[in-house]
């Protein structure tokens, strides 16, 4: 039998630490109570289990599991599993905080969470990936539920995973329960718009700030770090939106091309060449630092986490920027960019056109009755819009960066509602 250690803390920014020193500048200027900070910061909910699973060779492995629910104030808790060599419990705490937050801004009625197994899934077939997720499940029965925590993908899963999640639940609740996750295959009652929903927000977030700093989206220029999900569905509309995306990048490097990138060419490229921009034809290979630092009027992050830090910070050029991955930005990067003007709409507001449309989803589920593509993007521009309206307010009035006013906001919401619910 073998135990898979879980993953130390990277000696980089930790990003609980990250997300805590923004959450406590927007605590301090809004007069929060100990009491209240501590009813904000501390997890509801911390589960760790051990996953025995047979591995196709026979072996046995102990693979370890966490989900954390880190708020139920403004209903059941929301967030993606994630499978990945690094997952630890502070990485999922973290990520459990910052669904908090961005259930908060965007004004649905959930709180956060977050959970995660530490395996390469890259390494596994599909039947180990199978077990090790239908184990996950039947360990979390108690903590998964329509009302009190509703899982979705992250990093290393996707509809197969969920649809096994699903099943595993269903059978031990001796009925179809469809609305206990989200991001499913369309005909186990996924929705329509979900596979684009992030990169979909990013770019509703995008056209929000370039309106607000008076650039016309027709003469504007954009620069996409990352061609995944989030960054290529970004790319598509932004582009379609009339701003000329000039690069874009993946783990093979970066890709530029003064007079703009063919994105739908790029797209095609990438899943013709087993999911990778290698060798793409339509650009000058550049690296991932310049990326970063080129003269365009939009800057998306759209791949990891802390790419943006207190060395490459001093040289970004761009107007804005607008953060499609969770925690782009270090916290010491910040001060480097606001000092600059640049325009940043944070990751809890950029990228939370997901969890819009996994809450749409669950609606759906609940009434059993499906939405058409075009209801679904209605309502998820509208949401993220009147979001965007509601942070960039408020970072006027508390005169602040976008970052904290998003927090601002999030907390308020936060807060007022545990206030009327009432505590012991």
């Amino acid at each position: 039998m073998t135990y898979i250690e879980p993953a130390p803390i990277k000696d980089k920014e930790n990003p609980l630490e990250s997300m805590m020193q923004r959450f406590d500048k927007a605590v301090e200027l809004l007069g929060i109570s100990d009491e209240m900070y501590y009813i904000l910061k501390v997890p509801a909910r911390q589960v760790t289990v051990g996953l025995p699973i047979t591995m196709d060779n026979g072996s046995i492995r102990v693979f370890e599991g966490h989900r954390v629910l880190h708020s139920n104030i403004l209903g059941p808790g929301k967030g993606g599993i994630r499978f990945d060599p690094d997952v630890n419990l502070d990485e999922v705490r973290a990520l459990a905080a910052w669904m908090t937050w961005k259930c908060a801004v965007v004004d649905i009625p959930y709180g956060g969470a977050k959970g995660g197994i530490a395996c390469n899934p890259r390494e596994m077939s599909a039947g180990e990936m199978e077990r090790l997720m239908r184990a996950y499940t039947v360990a979390m029965l108690d903590v998964f539920g329509p009302d009190r925590d509703i899982p979705a993908p992250d990093m290393g899963t996707g509809p197969r995973e969920m649809a096994w999640l699903m099943d595993e639940y269903s059978k031990a609740k001796g009925m179809t329960v469809n609305a206990v996750v989200t991001g499913k295959p369309l005909v186990l009652g996924g929705s329509l718009g979900r596979t684009e929903a992030t990169g979909r927000g990013v770019m509703t977030s995008a056209l929000a700030g370039m309106d607000k700093l008076k650039i016309n989206p027709y003469k504007a220029t954009a620069a996409v770090q990352g061609f995944g999900n989030v960054g290529s569905h970004a790319a598509v509309l932004l582009h379609e939106r009339g701003v000329m995306v000039k690069a874009i990048s993946d783990i093979s490097g970066a890709y530029y091309n003064e007079n703009g990138i063919d994105i739908e060419g790029a797209i095609k490229y990438r899943d013709l060449n087993k999911g990778t921009l290698e060798n793409f034809p339509g650009a000058e290979k550049i690296t991932n630092d310049e990326l970063l630092t080129l003269d365009v009027d939009v800057l998306v992050p759209a791949a990891k986490e802390d790419v943006i830090n207190n060395e490459n910070a001093p040289y970004i050029k761009a107007k804005m920027i607008v953060e499609g991955a969770n925690g782009p930005t270090s916290a010491s990067a910040d001060d480097i960019i606001n000092n600059k003007g640049i325009l940043v709409v944070p990751d809890i507001l950029a990228n939370a056109g997901g969890v819009t449309v996994s809450y749409f989803e669950w609606v759906q589920n609940r009434i059993g009755y499906k939405w058409t593509l075009d209801r679904v993007n209605r309502r998820s521009d509208r949401i993220m819009k009147d979001a965007f309206d509601k942070v960039f307010l408020t970072s006027q009035q508390f005169n602040v960066p976008m970052r904290i006013a998003a927090y601002i906001v999030a907390i308020k919401k936060v807060s007022d509602t545990y206030k009327f619910r009432g505590g012991y």
